[in-house]
């Protein structure tokens, strides 16, 4: 992200934001990639509002008996606020994140996604 300070451009880091690791299954993240591909945004960003819209919602249906078998490390970027409610609501309901994070993916909403250069925004 960049400020304005004294009308010049400074890059800063977003302190609003968290890196995490998790484990999603590669035919979902293949899914993923591609839809980010065609609305011109990043994975994370479309994580993100399945994550908000799963919070929103404070319920989840998941078999555990069900959990995929072709899970690989993924590593990006959320919201530090969405995150942390996140990790409790998934110990609230005795699931591991990643079984959360992969229920999400089916309440992404497109038209909430942050566009791919949001990053590069600036702010004053």
């Amino acid at each position: 992200m960049w400020k304005s300070v004294n009308g010049r451009l400074i890059q800063t880091v977003d302190d609003t934001r968290a890196e995490y690791k998790t484990r999603i299954s590669k035919s979902l993240l293949t899914e993923l990639k591609k839809l980010a591909d065609e609305h011109n945004t990043h994975v994370g960003y479309l994580l993100e509002t399945g994550f908000v819209q799963i919070l929103k919602e404070n319920y989840i249906n998941f078999d555990k008996k069900n959990r995929p078998k072709d899970r690989v490390e993924f590593r990006t970027t959320c919201n530090k606020e969405v995150l942390e409610n996140l990790r409790e609501f998934a110990k609230d309901n005795k699931l591991n994140l990643n079984d959360v994070i992969e229920t999400s993916c089916n309440l992404i909403n497109i038209e909430q996604v942050k566009d791919g250069k949001w990053r590069y925004r600036i702010e004053s």
